[in-house]
């Protein structure tokens, strides 16, 4: 009886020790197959009501996923910059710009917004960085 609660000990605390069965799982990636592609809902199916993406490559509906990510990050930042100026503080110029952001456009000099439309210009038109 002793011998088998031993053996039974045993087989019990070299079991712990075996390495674990992993199921096998797949890596692959499923962000651009058809059913995962960007305007698919679960509801509706593909949403295009305006037809934007008939007669489009892949190619070019990459591009206009590219685009809208960053006109979105864009966005982004124009409300946080809309927030922080709201608060008082304007981070060019010394805060003496309006805190009004029509306001501060109108104050704004011709050099500053000439750096804007540069500096937009060369992010819009420069090639990603991959």
């Amino acid at each position: 009886m002793k011998t088998a609660c031993v053996l039974a000990a045993l087989t019990a605390s070299a079991s712990a020790f075996a390495p674990a069965q992993v199921a096998k799982s797949s890596t692959a990636l499923n962000g651009w197959k058809d059913d995962m592609v960007v305007g698919i809902t679960a509801p509706v199916g593909f949403f295009d009501p305006l037809g934007l993406s008939k007669g489009k490559d892949d190619a070019t509906m990459a591009m206009y996923r590219e685009a809208e990510l960053k006109h979105g990050r864009v966005a982004m930042a124009a409300c946080l910059g809309w927030y922080i100026t709201a608060s008082g503080v304007h981070p060019a110029f010394d805060s003496k710009l309006s805190s009004d952001p029509l306001e501060a456009a109108a104050q704004l000099p011709t050099v500053g917004w000439l750096q804007f439309v540069l500096g937009c210009g060369a992010i819009e038109w420069l090639p990603p960085q991959n």
